[in-house]
């Protein structure tokens, strides 16, 4: 998940989404629920394994090599019939259990090239090769507790597979946080090989309470698009600048002005953001640079928004060298993923097993404006179904929801999950939402 952001439950539900679980469950789900729970609690301990050592071992994107290797050995075990190197370094196993849906169930594989400090006794210590330089890497966006689900929820499916009728396609992802591994997938021919999904189902961690589950049909996650802007001026003293064409004043004011487009052009109803976020240019305090590079992001849940955004920048950047008799920009934006939209009548689905199972602490949440890459799956109309797991102590997050602290997010070098009750959590949402697309009596 691209970007840290830290999700926030309704204030007014707060309170109520600590209830003890299962206070409104229904008979149905509480019996499910109950063989589901006996399952993932006597497998924790080889999945408590599992997650410490993909902790301790993080690969980055298109590298996951060792990763791939202890999903697919553990899948192999469980009965699946398995392919690795899909997308490069991607497993899809495969358990086919009679006629019904084919579900898709996906986990992410990759780590992000940043440290750990969390101090944890299993935390990683990892060197990797990132753009040609040594640098740390670390699980901090939680896809090693999204694999340990993966995992747990694949084990209770085959434990209870006398009660379902289908075919589980568990996909294990590479490189999903350059949004580029669903992609690789999906061009290795995931759908023409291993079958067209009735559903694909995923889940990620947030810094909320674990024990905590929060779902939102329609846009759940934002598009994203990256952009480059070079500006291009005419170098030369820093005394004399009436002798140049100053490309760091261009770039200065492009950066202020683009957020007319936010404030000013884009409806204040609808969510979209223009954010730059790297500058480069010059190389002294009395030299003025030949040339100005900007980097950035933007973020919006419609195309229409997008798409106003991105003509946007183009337009104010290329005026802005005009202001200055400057030559034209090069103006580089690429659209890297489309909104994650959840489907809704499947999503409501999902609600009412969630609701059912965990009560209050099913809720329903704002849109995240992060980015993912899940959205690929929904070629050809398959139905999306994405939602949320909490990580931390509910005494810690309430206390931090009282005094407006901020819990370490995805993607902060302190993010901890506690294991066990996340795993766990978001094992038996998981199992509970496929068992319901398959039609589990």
């Amino acid at each position: 998940m691209k970007v840290r952001t830290i999700l926030r439950a309704p204030s007014g539900l707060l309170f109520g989404m600590l209830c003890s679980l299962g206070a409104y469950a229904s008979p149905d789900v509480n019996a499910l629920k109950a063989s589901l729970q006996q399952v993932i609690d006597a497998h924790y301990g080889h999945v408590e394994e599992i997650y410490h050592d993909i902790h301790q071992h993080p690969e980055l994107a298109f590298n996951e090599v060792r990763t791939a290797s202890v999903l697919a050995s553990e899948m192999r075990s469980l009965g699946f019939e398995v392919t690795e190197h899909i997308g490069k370094t991607g497993v899809v196993a495969m358990l086919r259990n009679g006629e019904g849906p084919l579900i898709l169930v996906r986990t992410e594989l990759d780590a992000l090239p940043m440290p750990e400090k969390t101090g944890l006794p299993y935390a990683s210590r990892q060197m990797r090769e990132w753009r040609g330089v040594q640098t740390p890497v670390a699980h901090s966006c939680g896809h090693d507790i999204h694999m340990s689900v993966w995992i747990e929820a694949a084990t209770a499916l085959v434990a209870t597979r006398d009660r379902w009728r289908g075919t589980l396609m568990f996909v294990a992802q590479p490189a999903e946080e350059n949004d580029s591994g669903a992609e690789a997938m999906m061009k290795d021919g995931l759908y023409a090989r291993f079958g067209k999904p009735d559903h694909a189902v995923a889940l990620h961690t947030g810094p909320f309470g674990y024990g905590m589950v929060g779902y939102r049909a329609g846009a759940v996650m934002s598009a994203e698009d990256t952009l480059e802007i070079v500006f291009k001026g005419h170098g030369g003293h820093g005394s004399s600048p009436h002798s140049t064409i100053d490309p760091v004043l261009i770039a200065s004011r492009f950066v202020v002005d683009v957020q007319s487009l936010v404030s000013r052009e884009k409806d204040p109803s609808a969510f979209g953001v223009v954010t730059v976020g790297a500058i480069h240019g010059g190389s002294a305090g009395n030299i003025i640079p030949d040339e100005v590079t900007l980097r950035g992001t933007i973020r919006s849940y419609a195309p229409e928004v997008g798409e106003k955004l991105t003509a946007g920048v183009r337009r104010i950047a290329t005026a802005e060298a005009a202001l200055s008799a400057a030559p034209d920009p090069m103006i580089s934006i690429t659209h890297d993923t489309d909104a994650l939209v959840n489907d809704p009548a499947s999503m409501a689905r999902a609600a009412a097993v969630l609701q059912a199972a965990f009560g209050r602490n099913a809720f329903e949440m704002s849109p995240v404006p992060a980015s993912e890459d899940f959205t690929r799956y929904a070629e050809g109309g398959v139905p999306l179904t994405y939602f949320f797991i909490g990580v931390y102590e509910p005494a810690r997050f309430i206390a931090a929801m009282k005094s407006g602290e901020s819990l370490p997010s995805n993607h902060s070098p302190l993010f901890a999950p506690v294991p066990k009750p996340t795993i766990e959590t978001g094992a038996l949402a998981m199992s509970l939402v496929v068992l319901d697309f398959l039609g589990a009596e």
